[in-house]
């Protein structure tokens, strides 16, 4: 309907700025653009510059100029203004000196073990005893240099359909030895635990 012209306006979720192509849309708006700047994922300035470029790569797509309005509460955040400007070389570099300052990838490597439970008790439990045995591997193997953090603790979604989700989570300088632990980390996966889940995700696309 929205392509026939049925209909002169299309409001929608992040999702909509994936893939449409409608040659007579003029003027996008993108509504508090900065709410995923606070998402707690090292990734959240880029998923903001993502989605606001995608978004306004909709406007102005045939002959007719395109306009995109950002609204924002912050709009001085470097995320928001490069977006703005569309400046991928200005972002990409700004963001590789946040990431080196704050120890995140590239320049380190994430790993995490997700173990997800129906029975709350049992993934906290499972999840301590997983980060146990990681503490004492990491010190026979003297490896702990290589460790910039590690801990277990609950998922930022605590719970998702039903199932409780607790994580080991740990942060490795990327220089170190990464690929010994990350074999250890996947013996660990590989254990069955009964009534819960354990999965290993290396730099995970998503950390909630």
């Amino acid at each position: 309907a929205f392509r026939r012209g049925e209909s002169r306006i299309l409001v929608g979720t992040q999702m909509i700025a994936k893939g449409l192509d409608f040659p007579n849309v003029t003027l996008v708006g993108v509504v508090a653009a900065d709410m995923s700047l606070n998402v707690p994922d090292y990734r959240s300035v880029e998923r903001t510059f993502q989605l606001i470029t995608q978004v306004a790569g909709r406007a102005g797509r045939a002959d007719l100029p395109g306009k995109v309005v950002v609204q924002t509460y912050d709009p001085d955040h470097y995320g928001i203004q490069l977006a703005a400007k569309q400046d991928y070389r200005a972002f990409y570099h700004k963001e590789a000196q946040v990431r080196r300052r704050g120890l995140y990838p590239p320049f380190t490597l994430i790993a995490r073990l997700l173990i997800t439970s129906e029975d709350e008790l049992l993934a906290h439990d499972t999840a301590i005893a997983l980060e146990t045995e990681l503490n004492a591997y990491l010190d026979a193997e003297a490896l702990r240099q290589d460790v910039v953090q590690m801990r277990a603790l609950p998922a930022p979604i605590k719970r998702i359909r039903g199932e409780f989700r607790q994580m080991v989570f740990i942060k490795l300088y990327a220089r170190g030895q990464t690929e010994q632990v990350l074999q250890f980390m996947e013996q660990q996966q590989l254990k069955p635990v009964e009534g819960a889940k354990v999965e290993l995700e290396i730099n995970p696309t998503n950390m909630l």
